[in-house]
């Protein structure tokens, strides 16, 4: 029976099963067994591939059950790229998938991907985002759903312009892409990047026709639907004339900067995409106008930390507010369990790292928690919710635009 082969073997290969990776596995360290640990997921994955192994429903149990987080690229002395090897292997796992879960996952990656569809399938949640005592319901009858509603920012932002000028000497331009998700559920955290670039010199462009950058697809395994939504993310950016490409959506910036494997003239992309918290920690901003009183921890996405190597410049940009105090937080760069879609397809282990990511956050004494990412921020604050937790939980870019008084506090 001949191979199946879904990445380069040289890259299987680079694991020299040393270990090392275990202990920042979200999975193993919840579950601690070897097949729920990145270096056992390669030797499955190595198995699959060699057809000493058959997809079953338990082999594939195990792959699902990874988050993807990619903590373990940062613990690894071998550079694995296990983030690319296990995403590889998801289209093969959704191909030999039977059941609902099929096409949960199937409805998750095309919904969300959509805009008409994005639109209707978080419209009941909008719908009572703002409706009073919604998080003490959410407590009293047990139910989640309930929770991720009150945790939806409220209100509407004003729609931005197709191009703004740079305050000052312009110091270069950027393209921002606004994102799935985050433009659905949190538009005035692009119209804060807008802004806060703005005022760090550069010129913005947001081009209208925007669609998914392909990385919820991509988790998701739908690896010839993110092909297609990453083709036309290049062929729209061709167009545009900018430095730097940028996103506050960690998972797709890591995407965006993993292009040139994933489709055809994506090099163009990656070269030059930002996560606008890094860029604007590279050009620096004027002195915050403003005071921001609390006691704030800062919770490192996976795709920020790990996959883009984003940690000291929130702490720097963050630092810098006037009455805003920085505690440490154990365990900073662990996952929270949202990963994307995680939380919706793997919710009993979701829901056992975000109490876990709780307890770390009680134990800071902070009154407000810093996640630069759409999906770590309705964990969270769900969670929050849920526990009954005097909490807030920004994207540091609102912060950071509050403290130049271009937002509320």
């Amino acid at each position: 029976m001949n191979a199946v082969r879904f990445v380069e073997r040289e890259k299987l290969n680079t694991c020299v099963h040393c270990g090392l990776c275990l202990a920042s596995c979200p999975t193993y360290v919840e579950l601690g067994t070897e097949a729920d640990s990145p270096r056992g997921r390669i030797h499955l994955m190595r198995a699959l591939e060699d057809r000493t192994l058959e997809p079953t429903a338990e082999v594939i149990r195990h792959l699902d059950l990874c988050l993807g987080c990619r903590a373990c690229e940062t613990a690894c002395p071998s550079g694995v790229p296990y983030g690319e090897i296990i995403e590889a292997a998801r289209p093969f796992i959704e191909a030999h998938r039977r059941g609902l879960a099929r096409w949960w996952r199937r409805l998750l990656a095309v919904g969300l991907t959509t805009p008409g569809l994005r639109r209707a399938l978080f419209a009941p949640m909008r719908a009572v985002a703002g409706a009073a005592d919604l998080g003490r319901a959410a407590r009293a009858l047990g139910v989640s759903g309930l929770a991720y509603a009150a945790a939806l920012p409220r209100g509407r932002s004003p729609r931005l312009p197709e191009v703004l000028e740079p305050e000052g000497p312009m110091r270069g331009t950027a393209v921002i892409l606004t994102g799935c998700v985050a433009d659905t559920l949190f538009p005035a955290t692009n119209r804060s990047t807008a802004l806060l670039l703005q005022r760090a010199g550069v010129r913005v462009v947001i081009p209208r026709r925007q669609g998914c950058c392909g990385a919820l697809a991509l988790h998701l395994g739908a690896g010839d639907r993110a092909r297609a939504l990453a083709h036309a993310t290049v062929r729209m950016l061709a167009g545009v004339s900018a430095d730097w490409i940028v996103t506050n959506a960690a998972g797709c910036g890591a995407t965006l900067r993993g292009y040139g494997q994933l489709v055809e003239n994506g090099e163009a992309v990656a070269s030059r995409a930002r996560d606008a918290l890094g860029l604007l920690a590279e050009l620096g901003l004027p002195p915050p106008s403003r005071a921001l009183a609390a006691t704030v921890a800062v919770h490192d996405p996976c795709h920020l930390a790990h996959g883009q190597g984003i940690r000291l410049e929130v702490r720097r940009l963050l630092s810098a507010i006037p009455g805003l105090r920085l505690v440490e937080l154990e365990e900073a760069d662990m996952c929270c369990g949202s990963a994307g879609t995680y939380n919706l397809t793997e919710p009993a282990m979701a829901r056992r790292l975000l109490a876990r990511k709780l307890g770390r956050i009680a134990a800071t004494g902070a009154d407000l928690v810093a996640a630069a990412n759409p999906g770590c921020l309705m964990q969270i604050r769900a969670g929050a919710i849920m526990r009954g937790l005097p909490l807030r939980v920004e994207h540091p870019i609102d912060l950071l635009a509050a403290a130049q008084g271009l937002g509320r506090s």
